[in-house]
């Protein structure tokens, strides 16, 4: 199993480590690579899309020539986990909480629209409790993160929390073999997200 985490900015370390860590808890041999350019794609098993800046992060992709062959990948049945930033790049449909609609640069791979900064700015920041439909109940950490509001077509929600002026809204979402987390499971230290991401690379 080779999985490569797109290393271009954001905390893409912290998704290498716990890679680790859940591959040897799931007893999976292989490796983890940060991801900086398109010769780095080849092989892989599946692709982490971490949390940063997704505007950032966006046009690095499409400046390092990644973008096509990505999304291609992608759409042809790569497993690939986005966080965050990741999520809203791998969104068909993004608008912002105060500006609208956005242009920055997307995938545009699931079958789910974003809400970015939808909890507000960095002070905004908190961690809850939430049940993940076939994990249990996990940490989840949201740090200017986005929601999902809009799923469709063959996509569904793992995990909703009640959110203040925004309501019921999904938080993990999955299509195929691709997931779309709005928190961190990066940063909280558990490695029950990586693990299923692992158990859908195996099946």
């Amino acid at each position: 199993m080779r999985i490569g985490v797109l290393g271009l900015q954001g905390d893409y370390e912290e998704h290498i480590y716990l890679l680790r860590k859940a591959m040897g808890k799931r007893s999976v041999s292989g490796e983890v690579i940060p991801v900086k350019d398109r010769s780095m794609l080849r092989g892989l098993s599946g692709i982490v899309i971490p949390g940063g800046e997704s505007t950032v992060i966006g046009r690095l992709i499409e400046r390092s020539g990644m973008t096509e062959e990505l999304r291609e990948m992608i759409t042809q049945g790569l497993p690939t986990l986005g966080t965050c930033a990741g999520a809203i790049l791998m969104a068909k449909r993004v608008r912002d909480r105060v500006v609208g609609e956005v242009t920055q640069p997307l995938l545009g791979v699931m079958s789910i629209g974003v809400v970015r900064n939808a909890f507000g700015r960095q002070r905004e920041s908190f961690e809850t409790e939430a049940d993940v439909e076939g994990v249990g109940r996990i940490r989840a950490i949201f740090i200017r993160a986005p929601a999902i509001v809009e799923i469709w077509g063959n996509a569904r929600s793992l995990s909703s929390i009640e959110a203040p002026d925004l309501g019921k809204i999904s938080i993990l979402a999955i299509e195929g073999s691709m997931i779309a987390s709005a928190f961190h499971p990066e940063i909280s230290g558990e490695t029950a997200i990586h693990e299923m991401f692992i158990d859908i690379i195996k099946r």
